[in-house]
């Protein structure tokens, strides 16, 4: 985001904006082969993605930390650029850990679209009629979101926590019933 918005300052197209940006491209490029990457006999999803990325990713990441460094003191730390390159720079050792886990995400898109939620909901919040409604809005919310991050269906999944809670005692563990523990067949 920080190099678009440094590109959009500029009076004329490419530049270093527009190098920074082709090199996300090819790290997005590589995520997308990855993620149609067959996994080899024996390897999970996340271990062949893993394997992908040190192949492909890291070395077009180490091409854009030498080309950071090499920029670096050459723009001026006030402008949007140099605003994007100290970014980049401070933020490197997150922005480049997707590398080693191919379970996580190449970004956060996902995160921050499900916290667009509590961003645009918070107005509304401060006229919850009390603490407890307030508390009781953001389980729900977390719950939801929960069962989205890990593919369950919320209706279906709320349908069965509700038939099945008021058949238990009022000390029994509900860890089952959580959305991570949740399976269609439980339903069944």
């Amino acid at each position: 985001r920080r190099f678009v918005n440094a590109l959009k300052t500029r009076n004329k197209p490419g530049g270093p904006p527009e190098q920074a940006l082709r090199f996300f491209e090819q790290l997005y490029r590589v995520e997308r082969q990855a993620r149609d990457k067959k996994p080899e006999h024996g390897e999970t999803q996340a271990d062949s993605i893993r394997r992908f990325r040190q192949q492909h990713s890291v070395p077009i990441l180490n091409a854009l930390k030498t080309w950071l460094d090499e920029i670096a003191p050459k723009v001026l730390p006030d402008s949007k650029l140099g605003d994007a390159v100290s970014y980049t720079l401070n933020q490197w050792e997150y922005l480049t850990r997707y590398t080693e886990d191919g379970r996580m995400p190449i970004d956060n898109n996902l995160l921050e679209r499900d916290i667009r939620v509590f961003a645009t909901g918070r107005k509304s919040w401060l006229f919850s009629d009390s603490t407890d409604g307030a508390k009781a809005s953001a389980v729900i919310y977390s719950l939801m979101l929960t069962c989205r991050a890990c593919g369950v269906e919320p209706l279906t999944w709320l349908r069965h926590v509700l038939t099945e809670l008021p058949q238990r005692a009022g000390d029994a563990d509900v860890d089952d019933l959580l959305p991570f523990n949740f399976t269609q067949t439980a339903t069944a």
